[in-house]
């Protein structure tokens, strides 16, 4: 696992923080960044972990059973932001069960692994996901009460 040690913002007021070049490559050209329009929104979740200021918001398109597009925005640290791009690329494309078992173990593996103490940021996204498959039943629901 290929690992590059870069100083926080704040040089000499922290410690240095191991990020892999794969999250590094997340944070710094993260995907599917931005959001969808409600037209093409078929699920929306937005968590946050008050211990940190990390918050997610996480749109959702869906056709034929699937996850055909995703998009994100994200506010925190480096690891919540890549965190967050790097479920959105293991999440697009997959039916909608294969994306109920995503778990924050598939975003650090594809990320090649995070600081032990930024791993509730591994959660964000999965939680994320999880509230938008959660409203896109709602929303399936609704419509079926109301036609």
């Amino acid at each position: 696992m290929e690992r590059e040690t870069r100083p926080e913002e704040n040089a000499g007021h922290g410690p240095a923080l191991p990020y892999t070049r794969a999250l590094l490559e997340h944070f710094v050209n993260p995907r599917n960044v931005g959001e969808l329009s409600e037209e093409e929104t078929d699920g929306f979740g937005l968590v946050g972990d008050p211990g940190c200021g990390d918050q997610m918001k996480l749109w959702i398109s869906v056709s034929d059973d699937r996850i055909e597009r995703i998009a994100f925005k994200s506010f925190g640290c480096p690891g919540a932001i890549a965190t967050s791009s790097a479920l959105t690329t293991l999440a697009e494309g997959r039916t909608l069960e294969e994306a109920r078992r995503i778990t924050d173990d598939d975003v650090i593996e594809l990320l090649g692994g995070i600081p032990e103490h930024k791993r509730h940021c591994s959660l964000l996204g999965v939680r994320a996901l999880q509230a938008a498959l959660e409203d896109r039943k709602l929303r399936l629901q609704q419509k079926a009460i109301r036609p």
